[in-house]
């Protein structure tokens, strides 16, 4: 059992407290990196108002950022489809 208090400790299982240390190690690093999760977010944010700042249209860069992630032939594919899609309802 994993709920018990310091002083029942010392008579825990090598194995016992092996699990418990890493349990506590895995939790230590999944808060890290939550918290570097975050900072990285308020500077991605921080980047997007400067930009906007500067008069660039941030709806445009999210869309420019979110295609240069996709695989060229997926975007080009995608692309066709809107362009089809469009001149069917005579937007082109």
């Amino acid at each position: 059992m994993l709920a018990r208090n310091d002083s029942a400790s010392a008579d825990e299982a090598p194995s016992t407290k092996f699990a418990k240390d890493q349990l506590k190690s895995i939790i230590e690093r999944i808060e890290r990196l939550e918290e570097e999760k975050k900072a990285t977010s308020d500077d991605i944010r921080d980047v997007y108002s400067e930009a906007k700042g500067n008069g660039y249209d941030v709806k445009a860069l999210r869309t420019i950022v979110r295609m240069r992630k996709q695989d060229p032939n997926e975007r080009a594919e995608s692309e066709t489809i809107l362009e089809t899609y469009m001149q069917a309802l005579g937007m082109l």
